[in-house]
């Protein structure tokens, strides 16, 4: 099948899926005689692999590791279960920075008057005024 058909198939834009080949994420397939890459359902089941992963998070680099998981018909689950469990520990931690972030910000407007004077309790604070 053409490029376009294994973008609609997997959920993949043409160009993503040029941009994997590029970087090693996706092999290129071989041409067909028309010189237009031809991929297999393989291809495809591949594609729409890496567009859920990156669905949930993973980063292109955790993408390469879970397809040769993918492609491993001899992996072992201890291995995916640990890159889950990291990435989770990530989202943990990213999490607990945008609560501490949005506090702050909470606290920065409960602090500002909000009204038609010049005086910003923001404005100090960020510029370390205050």
């Amino acid at each position: 099948m053409n490029i376009s058909e294994a973008a609609r198939q997997s959920g993949l834009t043409a160009k993503t899926i040029r941009y994997y080949e590029s970087i090693g994420l996706l092999h290129p397939p071989k041409r067909g005689n028309n010189g237009y890459r031809d991929y297999r359902a393989k291809d495809v089941s591949l594609m729409r692999f890496l567009c859920h992963s990156r669905q949930v998070g993973f980063s292109l680099q955790e993408c390469k590791q879970l397809s040769e998981f993918y492609l491993n018909p001899e992996r072992q689950s201890v291995h995916v279960k640990a890159l889950v469990v990291e990435k989770v520990k990530d989202i943990e931690a990213k999490v607990a920075n945008l609560r501490a972030m949005q506090n702050t910000l909470l606290d920065l407007a409960d602090r500002c008057a909000g009204d038609e004077g010049p005086d910003c309790a923001i404005i100090e604070t960020l510029a370390g005024e205050s």
